[in-house]
């Protein structure tokens, strides 16, 4: 028979369970809303933006009936007369319907003129093609007997396309549908990843350089002198990052205030030309961020007690190898997470390099707006942002892999 403290036992283990469920349903209530307001306001519309870089309906929405015609074609040779008939039905009615342009614009994105060859097509193709369609198309222009012409078509049939991720890394798929890079004279992107890994990764390092012993003395002060310097290390974010970065136009030209200084010290005997190039790049950028390794790197070294490397000196071990030993492994979570901030905000710059910067300096971000805003190509501008966006996931996986979040500080 139970006894009653075992019944008491249970019913109390039942009564803090119910109590945990109502804490937890209080928490999930509470944070509720601020999550229904992210999916709306960040991951939703950041969602559909990377969902247009595989997302291809233009071309089968206006040309439906040669997509579909194209759809077994095993692009060795021309296609059959029947995908021709195809064609030029759906030019004549796209026309009709006011929809060409559209549909134009994309296949020029593949294959460059492809937008003058539809809207000649659709002037020049009579109402009733008597005879072959495919000798009334050739007549109009030629490059519809090239085999390229109808390759670009069917990459574009849709509606899921790996066209515009391909060209993000300087690849493309022949007529064949086989994956081909591109021409060494059109190799782009991979090259502007890399640069922007590269200054990514520099304005990191000198981030790193300069800041740790700067946060190491900060740490040492006292508590009100820290709070002072500290005030100094943060006075920047009061002034909009537009504007820090116009300062260094000012201070960098070639009449500034830095060439001044230099040729009035006799250290130059011309001015240096530190702007519009890599090295003005640089140094606004460690500018902005710098703040960004600072404080991790701060909180962290706060925390660790002086008397460590006393104890790792009354053992012996001399300066260098009680800060190698003792102190550094101790700081790792702050130099990850200080360097995971820095590294994740440089790479996705805009403002500072297309200010300070040259034709030669510009980064990842500046072509995603230039796509998105210049030629309103949003396919290739979601397929640039969605490769940024997997090498930030990929530093993520990184920094967990090698450290962990639950160590992060900040």
């Amino acid at each position: 028979m139970t006894s009653v403290a075992t019944l008491d036992a249970r019913a109390l283990v039942r009564g803090r369970a119910r109590a945990e469920r109502r804490i937890k349903l209080r928490a999930v209530a509470l944070t509720l809303p601020l999550l229904l307001f992210l999916l709306a306001t960040f991951v939703g519309p950041i969602g559909a933006l990377l969902t247009k870089s595989v997302i291809d309906a233009d071309v089968p929405r206006i040309l439906p009936r040669v997509t579909a015609a194209l759809r077994d074609w095993d692009g060795q040779s021309l296609p059959a007369e029947s995908a021709w008939t195809a064609l030029a039905e759906d030019i004549r009615a796209a026309r009709a319907q006011g929809t060409l342009a559209s549909a134009a614009t994309r296949l020029n994105y593949d294959v460059t003129g492809y937008r003058s060859l539809l809207f000649t097509t659709a002037r020049r193709l009579p109402d009733t093609i008597e005879g072959s369609a495919r000798d009334a198309l050739v007549a109009i222009d030629p490059k519809w007997a090239e085999i390229e012409t109808w390759g670009a078509m069917r990459r574009a049939s849709g509606p899921v396309t790996d066209f515009y991720l391909l060209a993000a890394m300087d690849l493309k798929r022949d007529s064949a549908g086989h994956i081909a890079p591109e021409k060494d004279d059109e190799v782009v992107f991979r090259m502007i990843l890399g640069r922007t890994l590269w200054i990514a990764g520099i304005v990191t390092l000198v981030c790193l350089l300069m800041g740790y012993p700067t946060a190491w003395y900060l740490s040492r002060q006292t508590d009100r002198k820290a709070a002072i310097l500290l005030f100094l290390v943060l006075l920047p974010f009061w002034t909009s990052l537009l504007v820090r970065t116009v300062a260094w136009v000012v201070l960098l030209q070639r009449e500034g205030v830095v060439n001044d200084a230099l040729l009035n010290a006799g250290l130059i005997a011309a001015p240096l030309k530190m702007i519009f190039n890599r090295f003005a790049v640089y140094v606004a950028m460690v500018h902005v961020l710098l703040p960004f390794m600072i404080l991790p790197l701060y909180s962290v070294m706060k925390a660790i007690p002086p008397s460590y490397l006393r104890a790792a000196a009354s053992l012996g071990a001399p300066p260098l190898v009680g800060w190698l030993r003792v102190y550094l492994p101790q700081t790792l979570p702050g130099i990850g997470a200080g360097c995971l901030l820095v590294f994740i905000q440089a790479i996705g710059y805009y403002v500072t390099p297309a200010l300070v910067g040259g034709a030669d300096d510009q980064m990842i971000s500046y072509f995603i707006a230039f796509y998105a805003s210049k030629t309103i190509n949003w396919g290739m501008a979601a397929a640039l942002a969605l490769i940024l966006f997997g090498a930030t996931m990929a530093l993520y996986a990184v920094y967990q892999r090698m450290l962990g979040f639950d160590r992060m500080q900040l």
